[in-house]
Protein backbone atom coordinates (compact mmCIF):
# COMPACT_ATOMS: atom_id res chain seq x y z
CA UNK A 1 0.00 0.00 0.00
CA UNK A 2 1.11 3.54 -0.66
CA UNK A 3 0.74 6.87 1.18
CA UNK A 4 1.14 8.21 4.71
CA UNK A 5 0.23 11.48 6.37
CA UNK A 6 -0.34 13.22 9.66
CA UNK A 7 -3.76 14.74 10.35
CA UNK A 8 -4.93 17.52 12.59
CA UNK A 9 -8.58 17.13 13.54
CA UNK A 10 -10.87 19.69 15.12
CA UNK A 11 -14.49 19.28 16.16
CA UNK A 12 -16.99 22.09 15.73
CA UNK A 13 -20.80 22.43 15.74
CA UNK A 14 -20.72 22.58 11.93
CA UNK A 15 -18.30 23.10 9.04
CA UNK A 16 -17.43 26.80 8.55
CA UNK A 17 -18.57 28.64 5.43
CA UNK A 18 -16.04 30.27 3.10
CA UNK A 19 -14.37 33.17 4.90
CA UNK A 20 -16.05 32.33 8.22
CA UNK A 21 -14.38 31.71 11.57
CA UNK A 22 -16.17 29.57 14.17
CA UNK A 23 -15.24 28.12 17.55
CA UNK A 24 -14.32 24.45 17.81
CA UNK A 25 -14.49 22.44 21.02
CA UNK A 26 -11.90 19.70 20.51
CA UNK A 27 -8.58 19.38 18.69
CA UNK A 28 -6.04 16.59 18.33
CA UNK A 29 -3.30 15.33 16.03
CA UNK A 30 -3.61 11.83 14.64
CA UNK A 31 -2.39 9.59 11.87
CA UNK A 32 -4.10 9.58 8.50
CA UNK A 33 -3.59 9.38 4.76
CA UNK A 34 -5.67 7.07 2.62
CA UNK A 35 -3.08 4.39 2.04
CA UNK A 36 -1.96 4.39 5.65
CA UNK A 37 -5.55 4.17 6.87
CA UNK A 38 -6.40 1.33 4.51
CA UNK A 39 -3.25 -0.52 5.50
CA UNK A 40 -3.89 -0.14 9.24
CA UNK A 41 -7.50 -1.33 8.92
CA UNK A 42 -6.43 -4.43 6.99
CA UNK A 43 -3.74 -5.13 9.58
CA UNK A 44 -6.19 -4.79 12.48
CA UNK A 45 -8.39 -7.43 10.89
CA UNK A 46 -5.45 -9.82 10.71
CA UNK A 47 -3.86 -9.23 7.30
CA UNK A 48 -0.08 -9.24 6.98
CA UNK A 49 0.63 -5.77 5.58
CA UNK A 50 3.46 -3.55 4.31
CA UNK A 51 3.66 0.13 3.34
CA UNK A 52 5.61 1.59 0.42
CA UNK A 53 5.90 5.32 1.04
CA UNK A 54 8.07 8.33 1.86
CA UNK A 55 8.01 10.14 5.21
CA UNK A 56 9.71 13.31 6.36
CA UNK A 57 12.87 13.22 8.46
CA UNK A 58 11.13 14.90 11.38
CA UNK A 59 9.02 14.32 14.47
CA UNK A 60 5.95 13.46 12.39
CA UNK A 61 7.82 10.98 10.19
CA UNK A 62 9.40 9.22 13.19
CA UNK A 63 6.06 8.90 14.92
CA UNK A 64 4.41 7.70 11.74
CA UNK A 65 6.86 4.85 11.37
CA UNK A 66 6.33 3.92 15.02
CA UNK A 67 2.57 3.94 14.52
CA UNK A 68 2.91 1.45 11.65
CA UNK A 69 5.08 -0.78 13.82
CA UNK A 70 2.59 -0.57 16.68
CA UNK A 71 -0.06 -1.84 14.25
CA UNK A 72 2.14 -4.70 12.97
CA UNK A 73 2.71 -3.11 9.55
CA UNK A 74 6.05 -3.87 7.87
CA UNK A 75 7.97 -0.60 7.37
CA UNK A 76 11.06 -1.77 5.47
CA UNK A 77 9.91 0.11 2.35
CA UNK A 78 9.15 3.12 4.15
CA UNK A 79 4.82 12.96 4.72
CA UNK A 80 2.18 14.69 3.57
CA UNK A 81 0.19 16.74 6.02
CA UNK A 82 -3.61 16.85 6.01
CA UNK A 83 -5.99 18.94 8.06
CA UNK A 84 -9.45 17.55 8.81
CA UNK A 85 -12.45 19.42 10.20
CA UNK A 86 -15.41 17.47 11.55
CA UNK A 87 -18.83 18.87 12.35
CA UNK A 88 -21.00 17.60 15.19
CA UNK A 89 -23.06 15.69 12.62
CA UNK A 90 -20.02 13.71 11.53
CA UNK A 91 -19.33 15.50 8.22
CA UNK A 92 -15.74 16.28 7.29
CA UNK A 93 -13.59 18.42 5.02
CA UNK A 94 -10.00 17.48 4.14
CA UNK A 95 -6.97 19.36 2.83
CA UNK A 96 -3.90 17.46 1.61
CA UNK A 97 -0.34 18.74 1.18
CA UNK A 98 1.55 15.98 -0.59
CA UNK A 99 5.05 16.67 0.76
CA UNK A 100 7.40 13.69 1.04
CA UNK A 101 5.22 11.21 -0.82
CA UNK A 102 5.75 12.99 -4.14
CA UNK A 103 9.39 11.92 -3.80
CA UNK A 104 8.43 8.26 -4.13
CA UNK A 105 10.10 7.14 -7.36
CA UNK A 106 10.52 4.12 -9.64
CA UNK A 107 13.68 3.08 -7.79
CA UNK A 108 11.67 2.80 -4.57
CA UNK A 109 9.13 0.59 -6.32
CA UNK A 110 11.83 -1.60 -7.80
CA UNK A 111 13.22 -2.16 -4.31
CA UNK A 112 9.75 -3.22 -3.21
CA UNK A 113 9.18 -5.53 -6.20
CA UNK A 114 10.19 -8.74 -4.35
CA UNK A 115 7.56 -7.96 -1.71
CA UNK A 116 4.96 -7.03 -4.34
CA UNK A 117 5.53 -10.37 -6.05
CA UNK A 118 4.79 -12.21 -2.80
CA UNK A 119 1.72 -10.23 -1.82
CA UNK A 120 -1.86 -11.28 -2.51
CA UNK A 121 -3.46 -7.84 -2.84
CA UNK A 122 -1.94 -4.45 -3.70
CA UNK A 123 -3.85 -1.26 -2.90
CA UNK A 124 -2.99 2.08 -4.52
CA UNK A 125 -4.38 5.62 -4.40
CA UNK A 126 -3.56 9.03 -5.89
CA UNK A 127 -1.94 10.72 -2.92
CA UNK A 128 1.43 9.97 -4.50
CA UNK A 129 2.49 10.63 -8.08
CA UNK A 130 -0.13 9.04 -10.39
CA UNK A 131 2.71 7.64 -12.50
CA UNK A 132 4.08 5.76 -9.49
CA UNK A 133 0.66 4.35 -8.55
CA UNK A 134 0.15 3.18 -12.12
CA UNK A 135 3.63 1.63 -12.19
CA UNK A 136 2.93 -0.24 -8.95
CA UNK A 137 -0.38 -1.55 -10.27
CA UNK A 138 1.26 -2.72 -13.48
CA UNK A 139 3.97 -4.49 -11.52
CA UNK A 140 1.30 -6.27 -9.49
CA UNK A 141 -0.69 -7.36 -12.55
CA UNK A 142 2.45 -8.65 -14.26
CA UNK A 143 3.00 -10.87 -11.23
CA UNK A 144 -0.61 -12.11 -10.89
CA UNK A 145 -1.27 -10.03 -7.76
CA UNK A 146 -4.84 -8.82 -7.20
CA UNK A 147 -5.22 -5.05 -7.26
CA UNK A 148 -7.52 -2.48 -5.66
CA UNK A 149 -7.31 1.05 -7.01
CA UNK A 150 -8.86 3.93 -5.08
CA UNK A 151 -8.80 7.03 -7.36
CA UNK A 152 -8.55 9.56 -4.55
CA UNK A 153 -8.10 12.43 -4.61
CA UNK A 154 -9.82 12.05 -7.98
CA UNK A 155 -9.33 14.12 -11.12
CA UNK A 156 -11.32 13.64 -14.33
CA UNK A 157 -8.56 12.83 -16.81
CA UNK A 158 -6.76 9.93 -15.12
CA UNK A 159 -4.72 7.65 -17.35
CA UNK A 160 -7.09 5.09 -19.00
CA UNK A 161 -4.66 2.33 -18.03
CA UNK A 162 -5.72 2.70 -14.38
CA UNK A 163 -8.94 0.92 -15.30
CA UNK A 164 -7.17 -1.88 -17.15
CA UNK A 165 -4.90 -2.75 -14.20
CA UNK A 166 -7.64 -2.63 -11.55
CA UNK A 167 -9.24 -5.85 -10.38
CA UNK A 168 -11.39 -3.69 -8.11
CA UNK A 169 -11.86 -0.02 -9.01
CA UNK A 170 -13.23 1.41 -5.75
CA UNK A 171 -14.39 5.01 -5.41
CA UNK A 172 -16.99 7.01 -3.51
CA UNK A 173 -19.92 8.88 -5.04
CA UNK A 174 -18.01 12.17 -5.37
CA UNK A 175 -15.11 10.50 -7.17
CA UNK A 176 -17.47 8.54 -9.41
CA UNK A 177 -19.25 11.76 -10.36
CA UNK A 178 -15.98 13.49 -11.22
CA UNK A 179 -14.75 10.56 -13.30
CA UNK A 180 -17.99 9.99 -15.23
CA UNK A 181 -19.32 13.54 -15.45
CA UNK A 182 -22.71 12.34 -14.23
CA UNK A 183 -24.50 13.00 -10.95
CA UNK A 184 -24.06 10.25 -8.35
CA UNK A 185 -26.26 10.99 -5.35
CA UNK A 186 -28.27 7.80 -4.96
CA UNK A 187 -28.22 4.09 -5.70
CA UNK A 188 -29.85 4.40 -9.13
CA UNK A 189 -27.32 6.98 -10.29
CA UNK A 190 -24.48 4.88 -8.85
CA UNK A 191 -25.70 1.97 -10.98
CA UNK A 192 -25.25 4.09 -14.10
CA UNK A 193 -21.81 5.31 -12.99
CA UNK A 194 -20.67 1.76 -12.23
CA UNK A 195 -21.71 0.61 -15.69
CA UNK A 196 -19.79 3.48 -17.27
CA UNK A 197 -16.64 2.82 -15.23
CA UNK A 198 -16.75 -0.92 -15.93
CA UNK A 199 -16.79 -0.21 -19.67
CA UNK A 200 -13.36 1.39 -19.30
CA UNK A 201 -11.68 -1.94 -18.69
CA UNK A 202 -11.59 -2.82 -14.98
CA UNK A 203 -12.64 -6.25 -13.73
CA UNK A 204 -15.07 -4.88 -11.17
CA UNK A 205 -16.30 -1.58 -9.77
CA UNK A 206 -17.34 -0.72 -6.22
CA UNK A 207 -18.91 2.69 -5.52
CA UNK A 208 -19.31 3.46 -1.83
CA UNK A 209 -22.33 5.54 -0.86
CA UNK A 210 -21.89 6.21 2.86
CA UNK A 211 -25.09 5.34 4.76
CA UNK A 212 -26.60 3.93 1.56
CA UNK A 213 -23.98 1.15 1.48
CA UNK A 214 -22.33 0.53 -1.87
CA UNK A 215 -22.93 -0.61 -5.43
CA UNK A 216 -20.95 -3.52 -6.89
CA UNK A 217 -20.63 -4.25 -10.60
CA UNK A 218 -18.54 -7.03 -12.13
CA UNK A 219 -17.64 -7.86 -15.71
CA UNK A 220 -19.56 -11.14 -15.56
CA UNK A 221 -22.72 -9.49 -14.19
CA UNK A 222 -25.53 -8.22 -16.38
CA UNK A 223 -26.28 -5.33 -14.00
CA UNK A 224 -24.84 -3.64 -10.88
CA UNK A 225 -26.06 -4.73 -7.46
CA UNK A 226 -26.79 -2.60 -4.43
CA UNK A 227 -25.23 -3.81 -1.17
CA UNK A 228 -27.00 -1.94 1.68
CA UNK A 229 -25.61 -1.25 5.14
CA UNK A 230 -27.27 -0.97 8.53
CA UNK A 231 -28.09 2.50 9.86
CA UNK A 232 -25.82 3.55 12.73
CA UNK A 233 -25.38 6.80 14.70
CA UNK A 234 -22.49 8.50 12.91
CA UNK A 235 -20.11 10.49 15.13
CA UNK A 236 -17.28 11.04 12.61
CA UNK A 237 -17.28 9.75 9.03
CA UNK A 238 -13.61 10.63 8.43
CA UNK A 239 -11.80 7.56 7.11
CA UNK A 240 -14.90 5.41 6.69
CA UNK A 241 -14.10 4.82 3.03
CA UNK A 242 -10.55 3.84 3.97
CA UNK A 243 -11.88 1.44 6.60
CA UNK A 244 -14.08 -0.11 3.89
CA UNK A 245 -11.17 -0.52 1.45
CA UNK A 246 -8.85 -1.89 4.12
CA UNK A 247 -11.50 -4.44 5.08
CA UNK A 248 -12.11 -5.30 1.43
CA UNK A 249 -8.38 -5.92 0.96
CA UNK A 250 -8.41 -8.18 4.02
CA UNK A 251 -11.29 -10.26 2.68
CA UNK A 252 -9.76 -10.51 -0.79
CA UNK A 253 -6.58 -11.79 0.88
CA UNK A 254 -8.00 -14.19 3.45
CA UNK A 255 -11.32 -15.20 1.85
CA UNK A 256 -10.63 -15.04 -1.89
CA UNK A 257 -13.45 -17.43 -2.78
CA UNK A 258 -16.14 -15.23 -1.22
CA UNK A 259 -18.32 -13.43 -3.77
CA UNK A 260 -17.30 -9.77 -4.09
CA UNK A 261 -20.77 -8.71 -2.95
CA UNK A 262 -20.33 -10.66 0.30
CA UNK A 263 -16.90 -9.08 0.81
CA UNK A 264 -18.49 -5.66 0.29
CA UNK A 265 -21.29 -6.47 2.73
CA UNK A 266 -18.78 -7.39 5.43
CA UNK A 267 -16.63 -4.35 4.63
CA UNK A 268 -19.76 -2.21 5.04
CA UNK A 269 -20.14 -3.57 8.56
CA UNK A 270 -16.52 -2.85 9.44
CA UNK A 271 -16.80 0.72 8.13
CA UNK A 272 -20.07 1.21 10.03
CA UNK A 273 -18.19 0.56 13.28
CA UNK A 274 -15.57 3.15 12.36
CA UNK A 275 -18.05 6.03 12.00
CA UNK A 276 -19.28 5.57 15.56
CA UNK A 277 -16.07 6.98 17.10
CA UNK A 278 -13.91 10.07 16.63
CA UNK A 279 -10.87 10.07 14.35
CA UNK A 280 -9.59 7.94 11.51
CA UNK A 281 -7.32 5.12 12.61
CA UNK A 282 -8.38 5.62 16.23
CA UNK A 283 -11.88 4.57 15.21
CA UNK A 284 -10.89 1.54 13.16
CA UNK A 285 -11.95 -1.74 14.79
CA UNK A 286 -9.72 -4.71 15.56
CA UNK A 287 -10.82 -8.24 14.71
CA UNK A 288 -11.72 -8.93 18.34
CA UNK A 289 -14.08 -5.93 18.33
CA UNK A 290 -16.23 -7.39 15.56
CA UNK A 291 -18.84 -10.16 15.36
CA UNK A 292 -17.38 -13.63 14.74
CA UNK A 293 -19.77 -13.97 11.78
CA UNK A 294 -17.59 -11.54 9.82
CA UNK A 295 -14.76 -14.09 9.89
Amino acid sequence: MVLTSVSTLSQAPRLPKAGETIHGHKFFIGFGGKGANQCIQAARLGAKTAMVCKVGKDFFGDNYIQNFKDNSVYTGFCGPFSSVSVSSTGENAIVIVAGANMLLCSEDLQKALPAIKRTKVLVCQLEISPQMSLMALRMAKENNVKTIFNPAPAFPDIDPDFFKVSDVFCCNETEAELLTGSSVTNVEEAHGAAQELLKRGCTSVVITLGPQGCVVHQAQQSAPKHVPTAAVPAVDTTGAGDSFIGALAFYMTHYPTLPLEEMAQRANQVAAVSVQAIGTQTSFPFKQDLPAALF
